[in-house]
């Protein structure tokens, strides 16, 4: 499967735009949705619904139009994956920009267990890049899932992280390689957000790796109890589990 490329979906965001038939832009949206890797579907939503997954980043249009002036390329290039590592970058650089400051958000951290890990695509082809991770649940001693991330990984992490994970593999659908929840990893992320799509209803934004916390255990991982209160000092109500 080819990485998407930023030029198909802003030519199949302008032909939803353009027609007036609902049914065309289902199909339009759904044929998108189809050639979409796993790992590029929340990029891909969140392109065509206008709300950048790093949220409001200081960087206007013509900031944009003006960078890109005498550097087009003969033919787009850009994968949504790219743009999206880009204004991540962006989002987390201080300094003044040309009409205001930007400021960044103090990003949260916790000790979080690897569930699972899909294997990767493009240039990661033969690693296993996108990780589950899941905050330890003291009163039933599992773990609930908070969402995954491919960021923050560097080639030397994911051909560790890829022999690592095969030894611990509990099973695998082809794509999603399930593993005993032993590795530990210390996870950055800028706020917890309400999500039906895991257990505990909740999910990490704009999560990436920071390390491997090899010197703990899962049973020294951080709980779903120090999720919610995250949650609740950032939004001041516990949503429902999903």
């Amino acid at each position: 499967m080819s990485l998407m490329r930023l030029a198909d979906l802003v030519a199949t965001s302008r032909r939803v735009t353009e027609t007036r038939s609902r049914l065309e832009k289902i199909s339009a949206l759904g044929d998108l949705l189809r050639r979409l890797a796993p790992d590029e579907i929340d990029i891909a939503v969140a392109f065509l619904s206008g709300h950048l997954r790093q949220g409001r980043i200081g960087l206007g249009g013509a900031a944009v139009r003006g960078a890109m002036q005498g550097s087009a390329a003969a033919e787009p290039a850009l994968t949504l994956s790219e743009v999206d590592l880009e204004f991540e970058r962006i989002g987390t650089t201080t300094g003044s920009g040309s009409t205001a400051e930007r400021a960044v958000k103090p990003a949260h951290t916790l000790d979080l267990v690897i569930l699972a890990a899909e294997w990767g695509h493009g240039r990661r082809h033969g690693w296993l890049s996108n990780l589950h991770l899941g905050a330890r649940d003291p009163e039933n001693g599992g773990f609930v899932m908070l969402g995954k991330t491919f960021k923050g990984l560097t080639d030397e992490r994911l051909a560790w992280q890829t022999q690592k994970l095969q030894e611990l593999a509990m099973g695998t659908d082809g794509w999603t390689v399930y593993v005993r929840p032993e590795l530990v990893v210390e996870v950055a992320f800028n706020d917890v957000q309400e999500s039906p799509q895991y257990p505990g209803g909740m999910a990490l934004r704009f999560a990436r790796v920071k390390r491997y916390r090899e010197d703990k255990t899962a049973v020294e991982a951080d709980t779903i109890g120090a999720v919610r209160r995250i949650f609740e000092a950032g939004h001041g109500a516990v949503p429902a589990p999903a």
